[in-house]
């Protein structure tokens, strides 16, 4: 399954309930090429306790500046609109997961 990818005009609606992993990344980026699969990954595997969406930091220009995305790939994690959490660069798997799923209790 795709992860759906934001924009500025529904970023705000989508990260305001629960805990929503967000990687924000670029078509051009070697590593954001790499973390891809591994994102699709945990979007299949999350059970509905957390919701995983991808924002292309060139077609989102407001919501990439507004947080401060200065390299790519930065994974955001979000409770309740609020950002809890930031890793930047390629993570593993299994570090992401842990991060969300402490956030998502």
């Amino acid at each position: 399954m795709a992860v759906e990818h934001l924009t500025d005009s529904n970023f705000t609606e989508k990260v305001d309930n629960g805990v929503v992993l967000v990687d924000f990344f670029a078509t051009w980026c070697g590593p954001c090429k790499m973390l891809s699969p591994v994102i699709e990954e945990i979007a299949d595997e999350c059970d509905g306790s957390f919701a995983v969406y991808k924002v292309d930091i060139d077609e989102a220009q407001d919501v990439a500046m507004d947080y401060g995305i200065m390299s790519v790939p930065t994974l955001i994690v979000f409770k309740n609109g609020v950002e809890a959490e930031r890793m930047i660069g390629v993570q593993p798997k299994a570090t992401v997961l842990d991060t969300v799923k402490q956030l998502a209790g």
